[in-house]
């Protein structure tokens, strides 16, 4: 599989993606420049983490009118496999790929931290071999994590199955003790309708490498590799 990471002033994950694709999981991986409208053939562009454009506005809302999210909506709308993450959610959001936006946390401070992660849907790339049993321990790193939407997006999301992790404790329970950010109910990552792009605040990408004492997230690649290539 060849992977796109996208390349924004002021992404600073870029870097921790390229390294877990290329480094942990042998994807050829490329940079693709937010200015540029080539996406290289890639099978899968992904949104790092980071403060596009410093966050003005708010966090993705200048990143979307970048020239590459033309081709990477484009992409996407053709059945293309769209990943972000944190920023990269954001971002997503803000060009309509993923409904609902992501607000500022409730505590209105700055999360970094290990959390929990509940496996709500293993119906989509990103979640098919994992275990709804398990809770996964994924960092967040995030100002404005806390996912919102209004009562019929809500409704749409449970209707087709598009929530795919929720924040839950060690034990595996989601509860308000277990949210970092407010969340409307416990939401920490989602699909489109089409199951072809997918959002989420915690970094898995920061959870692949043993030197780092944690692997929980090699799950979640492993799941998005194996079955993409089995297609």
């Amino acid at each position: 599989m060849k992977v796109g990471v996208v390349i924004f002033p002021g992404s600073n994950c870029d870097q921790d993606a390229i390294y877990a694709f290329n480094n942990q999981f042998g994807c050829e991986t490329v940079e693709l420049w937010h200015k540029d409208h080539d996406l290289q053939g890639c099978d899968l562009v992904f949104l790092p983490g980071g403060f596009s454009y410093g966050d003005y506005l708010r966090s993705g809302a200048i990143a979307r009118f970048s020239p590459i999210m033309q081709n990477v909506i484009e992409f996407a709308g053709k059945g293309g496999l769209v990943m972000g993450v944190c920023n990269g959610f954001q971002i997503l959001c803000e060009s309509h790929l993923l409904p609902g936006a992501l607000l500022h946390n409730n505590h209105q401070k700055f999360n970094c931290k290990n959390v929990y992660l509940s496996v709500e849907s293993t119906n989509s790339l990103i979640t098919s071999s994992m275990s709804k049993s398990k809770a996964y321990q994924i960092p967040i790193a995030h100002g404005e994590g806390r996912y919102y939407c209004d009562e019929n997006t809500l409704a749409e999301l449970k209707a087709n199955d598009q929530i795919l992790f929720r924040y839950c404790d060690e034990n595996g329970n989601i509860n308000e003790a277990s949210n970092p950010n407010g969340s409307l109910e416990n939401i920490a990552g989602i699909c489109n309708k089409g199951r072809n792009v997918f959002g989420m605040m915690p970094h898995p990408e920061r959870a692949v490498d043993p030197e780092l004492y944690n692997t929980d997230g090699r799950a979640l690649f492993d799941s998005l590799l194996q079955t993409a290539l089995a297609k």
